[in-house]
Formats: C-alpha cells, sequence, structure tokens
C-alpha cells in the first residue's frame, strides 16, 4: 500500500465527485489533504469531516475562489507556510459546460480558462518554493480525453485543457533539477455528479455514445482516476515527468 505520512496534499476541485475519490485515497495512505473548493458552499466542512471519519485520515476543508487569482495565489502561501509546506499539489478543479462555441460570452470563455489553467500555475507558483527547499514535490494536473478532438461543443473548455497540458510540459521541465515530478492526468467520461448536470435528459444518449466509442465497455469510475493520481504522488513514479497519461477506457 502506497504509504503518504507525513505529506500535505492541495486537492483543488475537492467536492466533487473525483475530488472526494481522491481525498478519500490519499486520506487512507496517511496523507494530511486541504480539501479546496468554493468558499460559498456551505456544505464543504461537513463534506471534509465526513470523507475523513471514513477513512480514517485527516481532510480539512479550504474555501478559496479560483476566479481570483491573486487572492488564491496569496490565500495558498499562506495556506504553505502554517503548514509548514505542500507536498503534493493536485489542479483538479474544472469548470465545464457544453453548448455550440457561438453561444459563449468572452466572460465565460475567460472563466473556463482562469479556473481550469491559470489557476494551476498561480497554485504551483505558491507551492513550489517549499517543494523547491525540501527537493522533492508531486504537482498533478487534469487534462482531459477530449483533447483528442471528438467532442463537440466544449470549445473553452477544451482550450483551456489545451492550457494546462503546455503548463504541465513546461513546469516540468523548470523545476525537475530540483526533484519535483510534473505530470498530468486525462481522464475520459467519468460517471460523475458533472456529467448528470451537463448532460440532464440527454444522460441516457451520451451514456450510450460513450460506451460505443471506448474500448472497455464499462464506464469510468471516480475511484478509477483516485488510483491513478495515488500512483503518481507515490515513490512508485518517481522517475516519471513531464508526461500525460489518459485513463479513457480507450479512444
Amino acid at each position: 500500500m502506497t504509504n503518504l505520512s507525513g505529506k500535505v496534499v492541495l486537492l483543488t476541485g475537492g467536492l466533487g465527485s473525483l475530488g472526494r475519490a481522491q481525498a478519500a485515497a490519499l486520506a487512507r495512505a496517511g496523507a494530511r489533504v486541504l480539501l479546496l473548493d468554493r468558499p460559498e458552499n456551505a456544505e464543504g466542512p461537513g463534506i471534509a469531516a465526513e470523507l475523513a471519519a471514513a477513512n480514517k485520515g485527516t481532510i480539512v476543508y479550504v474555501g478559496c475562489d479560483l476566479n481570483q487569482l491573486a487572492e488564491a495565489e496569496a490565500a495558498v502561501k499562506a495556506l504553505a507556510d502554517k503548514e509548514g509546506t505542500i507536498d503534493i499539489l493536485i489542479n483538479n478543479a474544472a469548470l465545464i459546460i457544453n453548448r455550440p462555441f457561438e453561444e459563449f460570452s468572452l466572460g465565460e470563455y475567460e472563466d473556463q480558462i482562469r479556473v481550469n489553467s491559470s489557476a494551476a500555475f498561480a497554485l504551483a507558483r505558491a507551492c513550489a518554493p517549499g517543494m523547491k527547499k525540501k527537493g522533492q514535490g508531486r504537482i498533478v494536473n487534469f487534462c482531459s480525453v477530449t483533447l483528442n478532438g471528438r467532442w463537440d461543443g466544449y470549445v473553452p473548455y477544451v482550450a483551456s485543457k489545451g492550457a494546462m497540458l503546455g503548463l504541465t510540459k513546461s513546469l516540468a521541465r523548470e523545476l525537475g533539477s530540483h526533484g519535483i515530478t510534473v505530470n498530468a492526468v486525462s481522464p475520459g467520461a467519468v460517471v460523475s455528479e458533472a456529467e448528470e448536470r451537463v448532460f440532464g435528459e440527454r444522460l441516457e444518449e451520451y451514456n450510450d455514445w460513450i460506451l460505443a466509442n471506448q474500448c472497455l465497455k464499462r464506464r469510468i469510475e471516480p475511484q478509477h482516476i483516485a488510483n491513478l493520481v495515488l500512483f503518481l504522488v507515490s515513490p512508485a513514479s518517481d522517475m516519471i515527468s513531464g508526461q500525460n497519461i489518459n485513463i479513457d477506457g480507450g479512444w
């Protein structure tokens, strides 16, 4: 079993389906998990407490608005100072909307770029000094299967994930000499609250389309993603950096 005792993890988008599965896996491995999500979510502290109790670990809710980049960076710097360091940064948070690109406003486009990729740059800046000081660290960024170009209606989202891929590769180059690995995970279509919200009445049609296109004829669950993230932050992945790992059931 992976042992992350003594490690502090900052996980963004922690209240979503993927975030909760990752938090649980990380806590079971012994990490102290800082579960970052929107400050207006009143259920955050309760969800963190329930996850901590269920997994016999430490999970603390942190309210932070990633739309406000400078404020978010400053808040995470202060958090890193308080914790001593943040050993592992997982940029999981994302906004996703499905509609034709002409129907997106410029503001909606900018929001998705900001939360889905620019925030990862800001938080990496906040966490990297502590990682450098220790001579080790892990950063995991979330990209997406939509980068394969076979998905309609996600132009701002796909653009933001393309930026995230470039960020991953360039950060891996700059931080590697300090013992810090930077990798990306590209999930496929994961059974989640997000897909229920995005597709609504079209969910059954969407499910059929996914299974028709995947090589593996069953749906990806949040735990599958959590297992890969756990590997990437563990000593087992020490010599893996600058990579984008697809976990999409085969496309």
